[in-house]
């Protein structure tokens, strides 16, 4: 598959007060004379994408997509993105809890949709990237961006529970290899109320989660290469053997691990 002709990417560290909310800044700038095709597989985080050009072309769960600015909620199948010309914007990753406490609505609302900015509702995002577009380089843009989040956490009306965040933390840590039922344990609450709550200000159940989490693992350890074969990654991810992985990877990113490799060139 053919790669951008050319490419900038800069990375922006969010203001400490962000920390466990935001994870990250980038600003990019692609172009590409041919289609160019991208997986992304389900992650741990919500993608915030403020767009300063041309849409990007989405294929997901909630069909197909062409929105310039637009936040990803949680989701568990992958989402194809597409472009063929220029590309610019900003990517901001948050946290799942992040992203519930800075808009202040349910998860569930986002869970495996791509929503344009617009759809959304919340004036001070559909109008963020334009007040990006006027700045003039990326580290203004990166201040911008602080100022406009840090003023909407100082108005925050919803938090997550601190149960939630414990329980998150957890599934975080253990990548996945925690049972609800100690999640449940460690919270004092029942398993029910547990999902309920969970699911409300994550947009995943629990052991949704928790797959989504090892399944990340796996990705990234096939990727940088660490462990020696593809049996080798499940057997450190928890999972039965090389078969059960390559279930999870259909069921997950549509596809097989070597395709995923081989589509990353």
């Amino acid at each position: 598959m053919p790669g951008p002709a050319e490419q900038e990417y800069v990375l922006g560290r969010p203001h400490r007060a962000l920390a466990g909310l935001v994870l990250r800044y980038q600003g990019y700038r692609e172009h590409s004379g041919t289609p160019l095709r991208r997986r992304q597989p389900p992650a741990g985080s919500c993608t915030l994408i403020l767009g300063l050009g041309p849409p990007l072309r989405l294929f997901g769960p909630a069909g197909p997509t062409a929105p310039a600015s637009f936040l990803a909620g949680m989701h568990d199948a992958a989402v194809i993105t597409e472009f063929t010309g220029a590309q610019h914007g900003l990517q901001v990753d948050l946290t799942p809890l992040g992203t519930y406490t800075l808009l202040g609505r349910p998860m569930p609302e986002l869970t495996n949709r791509v929503p344009d900015l617009t759809e959304l509702d919340v004036p001070w995002l559909a109008g963020l990237p334009a007040r990006l577009a006027d700045e003039p380089d990326w580290p203004a843009r990166f201040a911008r961006l602080d100022a406009a989040l840090l003023a909407v956490l100082d108005a925050a009306r919803r938090h997550p529970d601190p149960e939630v965040g414990w329980a998150w933390r957890e599934l975080e840590r253990t990548a996945g290899g925690i049972g609800v039922a100690r999640l449940a344990e460690g919270t004092g609450w029942s398993r029910r109320h547990l999902l309920t709550r969970f699911r409300d200000q994550v947009g995943l159940a629990p052991k949704a989660a928790g797959r989504v989490l090892r399944f990340e693992r796996a990705t990234r350890l096939l990727v940088s290469g660490s462990a020696a074969t593809i049996a080798d990654v499940a057997a450190t991810c928890g999972y039965a053997d090389h078969a059960h992985l390559d279930r999870e990877f259909r069921a997950l990113a549509g596809c097989t691990p070597t395709t995923f490799l081989g589509e990353l060139g």
